[in-house]
């Protein structure tokens, strides 16, 4: 399918001189219509003649099915839909036992083991406590957390009982488990061998293209609906001349079809939007350009929401579909996309351009990403390049939301404050749409999930599978299990041209579509449309989700451990300048403890990510005794952080305060310290209890 998208949109595109999403979206849902003047209703019975009249051509002309075996047909969806809701309360019933198990654990971790750390935390503070004020705050924290641990233990007996009592149930909940999916998996063969049978009437129809000149416009106008055109041709000759030019143009419409259909039909508005974006592109003939123009084009002609920071009062409502395209055009071109970003769909672009962030944050979210954790970009597992940002650098939790920034845009303040849920997989979406990736609304039952595209398939981060999820914040309410369908049916190209052209017809007859979400098996052209893609995904591998116990948590049970480059001496190397300072590469260290990376750097060389806790020594010589002051190039993306540093004398380190620097390189406000001619040893660490704190190099500057 990406070849012919790519075909048709050239031969457009080389004729036109104008100056996530189903598999081929439903009728618009009700809105208040806008009332129709003279010239809106002349055009509403220009377009509902031409669509009756292809209606009535198509009738004719579609295989007759035998209506006995069309009854049979349909009963297997039928009891495919059956053994679907037996095998989904089984699972629910074993699925008990998992939760009653993550109750547990829960209250082992996140409750006994994080007041325990409470405990720790408040001993040390009351070992190091100087004034009676000190030891009074450390005790009543000490008081707290052992309180905590008590309620945290006694709660953690109710749940033991509870999980001991589940498992008593195990062996007859597993036994009727597997009894349901393999009576699921008989219904579904038994779906499939129909669908078969059936396919024989309707195959040689499915894989003609000659009807597809008249199919296509069929199809447009039952999707966009006659008043629906009407409303947007009666506005003035300008918009009436565009949809004239978009039902003149097959190439353009089947374009547009494959890739899923304008959102909620806004057929007109799309046509508006890829003309003044065509006016706009800097190399109109790049193929990956023109499946991203029209992606735009589609996805925007319902305006998204933007949003934006809380005190700019005046930012723009919505996005504006026209910069949306030239801020991925120009980042394309610049480099600054992940390198499958040229091979995308149409229908996949669409999952990318569709995020709600203003463009300027889009770009911050990469310049950000770049800066702070380059390790996650240079990832080579796809599953988690980009996105494992969420577990490294959004906190579980909401108790530091109220103190997101009214400067600050949402996704700053997420990975600034954390959250819970909704935030961390919002948060997961945007960084994965800023680099070009796609991604697909995930909900799921007390999980924030987010699903994207791999190269070796979709796949979930921070949640269950696809058959756990859903999403109904769309044109219509739909499954996981349905989406992922299409991403595998799509997968074979020009064989995917039958499934639609199957939708295309269900479209035009005016039929209920399919629809897993709502259990509807749709009408006869629908559930061929759908029956196609299961037996096109029939061979394709489902990859599991990753990332599941991460929902609630900031950290794997194997605590992650960084990734430390191989350095050279070269990058280690101390640089002496003219004016005698002297500059430490951050990864020079010695006999560093707690958590660090090493990692390539988007400014060249190294730089190493660190975390409270973190000490190390670097050794360095000095071409002259005396005064220096000390600053760090640093990169952080939240507050709170405290570096202490010492130069030959460990024991009374000064306090360097870290700057907030929203994701961007800067210089730290310099401490003073004594250095001697010949060896030094700088003493570095980033206190306990401090995020994470990203470092270039240490600057020891001469104090004149």
């Amino acid at each position: 399918m990406k070849k012919n998208t790519t075909l048709v949109m050239a031969c457009f595109l080389a004729g036109t001189s104008l100056s996530f999403t189903p598999l081929l979206s439903a009728a618009p849902k009700s809105a208040p219509l806008a009332s129709l003047n003279d010239a809106g209703n002349t055009l509403e019975k220009k377009y509902a003649a031409q669509l009756s009249a292809l209606q009535a051509e198509f009738v004719k002309i579609l295989p007759k099915v035998d209506a006995q075996q069309n009854a049979a047909f349909q009963k297997t969806h039928d009891d495919v839909k059956a053994a679907e809701a037996e095998a989904k309360a089984a699972a629910a019933d074993m699925g008990k036992i998992q939760g009653a198990k993550g109750l547990v654990d829960h209250a082992k971790g996140k409750w006994i083991g994080g007041a325990e750390k409470g405990i720790a935390a408040a001993n040390a503070a009351l070992k190091k406590a100087t004034t009676d004020a000190e030891r009074a705050a450390a005790q009543k924290d000490l008081a707290h957390w052992q309180a905590n641990k008590a309620d945290g233990e006694k709660e953690l007996v109710i749940r033991q009982a509870g999980l001991d009592k589940a498992k008593l149930d195990e062996p007859k909940l597993t036994k009727a488990n597997e009894a349901a999916k393999a009576k699921l998996a008989q219904a579904k063969a038994a779906e499939l061998s129909a669908s078969k049978s059936m396919m024989g009437k309707v195959e040689t129809f499915l894989a003609n293209d000659k009807l597809d000149s008249k199919l296509v416009v069929a199809a447009v106008l039952a999707q966009a609906t006659p008043r629906g055109l009407a409303e947007y041709a009666q506005q003035g000759s300008e918009q009436a001349a565009l949809v004239d030019k978009l039902l003149a143009d097959q190439a353009l419409m089947s374009a547009m079809l494959e890739a899923g259909g304008a959102k909620f039909g806004q057929y007109g508005k799309a046509m508006e939007i890829f003309t003044a974006i065509r006016k706009v592109m800097n190399q109109p003939a790049d193929a990956s350009l023109q499946r991203l123009a029209l992606a735009v084009s589609l996805e925007h002609a319902k305006p998204i929401e933007q949003g934006n920071a809380a005190d700019q009062k005046n930012a723009p409502a919505t996005v504006d579909p026209v910069k949306r395209y030239s801020h991925y055009e120009k980042a394309f071109l610049a480099g600054e996309l992940d390198p499958a970003f040229k091979t995308f769909t149409t229908w996949e672009y669409r999952m990318v351009v569709d995020c709600d962030a203003p463009d300027e944050i889009l770009a911050w979210g990469r310049e950000m990403l770049r800066n702070y954790r380059p390790d996650h970009i240079y990832n080579p597992d796809y599953g988690w390049r980009y996105s494992s940002t969420i577990r490294t650098e959004v906190p579980y939790g909401s108790q530091n939301v109220v103190n997101d920034l009214p400067s600050s845009q949402q996704y700053q303040n997420i990975i600034m404050n954390g959250g819970v849920c909704g935030r961390r997989a919002f948060f997961g979406r945007f960084i994965l749409q800023s680099f070009g990736i796609p991604t697909w609304g995930v909900t799921q039952k007390a999980h924030a999930a987010l699903s994207h595209w791999t190269p070796k398939g979709w796949v979930i981060n921070l949640g269950a599978g696809f058959e756990h999820s859903w999403w109904d914040k769309d044109e219509a309410p739909r499954s996981g299990n349905d989406f992922l369908l299409e991403s595998q049916a799509r997968a074979h190209g020009k064989d995917f041209v039958r499934v639609q052209r199957a939708q295309w017809i269900s479209v035009l007859l005016g039929e209920e579509a399919y629809n897993e979400r709502k259990g509807v098996t749709g009408g006869f052209w629908s559930g061929m449309a759908h029956d196609q893609s299961v037996a096109l995904a029939s061979t394709s591998v489902a990859l599991g989700p990753l990332g599941q116990e991460l929902a609630e948590a900031n950290e794997s049970k194997e605590k992650q451990r960084g990734n430390q480059a191989k350095l050279s001496d070269e990058d280690r190397k101390v640089v002496i300048g003219k004016d005698g300072s002297i500059t430490i590469p951050a990864v020079a260290n010695s006999k560093a403890t707690g958590s660090s990376s090493a990692m390539k750097s988007f400014a060249g060389g190294f730089q190493l990510h660190c975390t409270g806790g973190y000490k190390a020594e670097y050794e360095f010589t000095a071409p002259r005794a005396g005064k220096y002051s000390l600053s760090a190039r640093v990169v952080t993306t939240q507050t709170g952080q405290k570096i202490l540093g010492a130069a030959n004398q460990p024991t009374a380190p000064s306090e360097i305060t870290v700057p907030y620097t929203l994701g961007k390189w800067e210089l730290t406000k310099p401490i003073e310290l004594t250095l001697i001619s010949g060896k030094n040893t700088l003493h570095f660490a980033l206190a306990d209890g401090s995020r994470g704190v990203s470092i270039k190099d240490l600057i020891l500057t001469p104090v004149k």
